[in-house]
């Protein structure tokens, strides 16, 4: 079974008043027809902008693109949908003016932007995702607690109808099949979150740590959210950790998450993962690098909140070596965070950005040079 798949590469072309034209290889939503014109955008800076990174956002980037190009006349951004370690690469190597990607900077990161930027680096949430622990199991709908998912996810639980699995789910109906494991087979800000969940959510069940390339050490691979998701859907037995819109766009199943709040499982939509985000908390408070502490994510207090949720960062240089890259960063970003685009992201998959946490964003925007 071959599962790599390639990633998607977004060009955006200038618009006209009449329409769009936007492409991508494997969206999942319908990203490609949504925009929102805002009406008093600043725009400013050079034509053509060019970014790349994590693949769980590309949805999202159409979105940003498309009402982009049409609110600022002429200007327009290509994104290449690769994940989140290239980004993170081309971005610090100068091939792109921004970066995006699923997990912060890492501390030898940052050192090695600043040589690219004339400052620092900033991460800049732009986009939340919800992360779908997804399935493809004929007529069972399944909850799972943390500790269960991570010994499927490393090996231990082998089959649908586990003890384990059926300790969680009485009354259910479950098959005597082989779970077969698809991951992530490149560098992934999506893995990386799904095992810090697995990390803080298992009751020590998870021993293989976090970080961008999948450790559990079983499965098979296959290349972004685009390929996971499409293997699942063409293979029953199988399960995996997407980004929430691929999951919907390919109809698979979805574990309702057992939190210690939540016996029976939490089920991921715009409500229970807002109730997450309402929690969010900076590290660094104070500062225009706008890292999410996502710990108090994974092990929710409050009831109904779903607890696998991952913002997705804008890697930006706080300063520019190029004042013309600087004021066509700045623009674009304002364009997308503002309330009227992020209020088309609930359709493809994304919750928008909570009012309260806008202001912030703005604010590390505006302060770009």
């Amino acid at each position: 079974m071959d599962l790599k798949r390639t990633g998607a590469l977004l060009g955006l072309a200038a618009l006209t008043t009449v329409g769009l034209a936007a492409c991508s290889d494997n969206n999942a939503g319908s990203g490609d027809q949504a925009a929102q014109q805002v009406a008093d955008a600043e725009c400013g800076g050079k034509a053509a902008l060019k970014a790349s990174g994590a693949s769980s956002q590309n949805n999202a980037m159409t979105v940003f693109a498309n009402s982009y190009a049409m609110s600022c006349e002429g200007q327009t951004l290509d994104y290449n949908s690769n994940g989140s370690g290239a980004g993170v690469k081309e971005f610090i190597g100068g091939q792109t003016d921004f970066g995006g990607s699923d997990s912060p900077l890492k501390d030898e990161e940052y050192t090695q932007a600043e040589q690219r930027c004339e400052g620092e680096a900033w991460n800049l949430p732009a986009v939340f995702g919800p992360i779908a622990v997804a399935y493809n199991l004929e007529g069972a709908e399944v909850a799972m607690s943390g500790e269960t998912l991570a010994k499927i996810f490393n090996g231990e639980i082998t089959k649908w109808n586990d003890e384990a699995i059926a300790a969680e789910n009485e009354g259910v109906e479950l098959p005597d099949q082989d779970i077969t494991v698809i991951f992530r087979s490149d560098e992934s800000g999506t893995t990386d979150n799904f095992q810090k969940y697995l990390e803080a959510a298992s009751n020590g069940a998870w021993t293989q740590e976090a970080g961008k390339t999948f450790n559990g050490g079983i499965g098979e691979g296959a290349k972004g959210n685009e390929g996971v998701s499409a293997a699942v859907a063409q293979t029953p037995g199988t399960i995996t950790y997407t980004e929430w819109s691929y999951a919907k766009s390919q109809d698979l199943g979805m574990v309702k998450v057992i939190t210690p709040a939540d016996a029976e499982g939490v089920a991921l939509d715009a409500e229970t993962a807002g109730k997450t985000i309402d929690s969010a908390k900076l590290k660094n408070e104070g500062s225009n690098d706008l890292v999410i502490d996502t710990s108090s994510f994974y092990v929710p207090e409050a009831g109904g909140a779903y607890p696998i949720l991952m913002p997705t960062y804008e890697i930006v240089c706080s300063q520019y070596s190029d004042p013309e890259t600087a004021e066509a960063v700045k623009s674009f970003l304002k364009i997308a965070v503002s309330e009227d685009v992020q209020g088309q992201l609930e359709g493809e998959g994304y919750i928008p950005v909570p009012d309260a946490f806008r202001d912030k964003l703005t604010g590390a925007i505006d302060a770009i040079q």
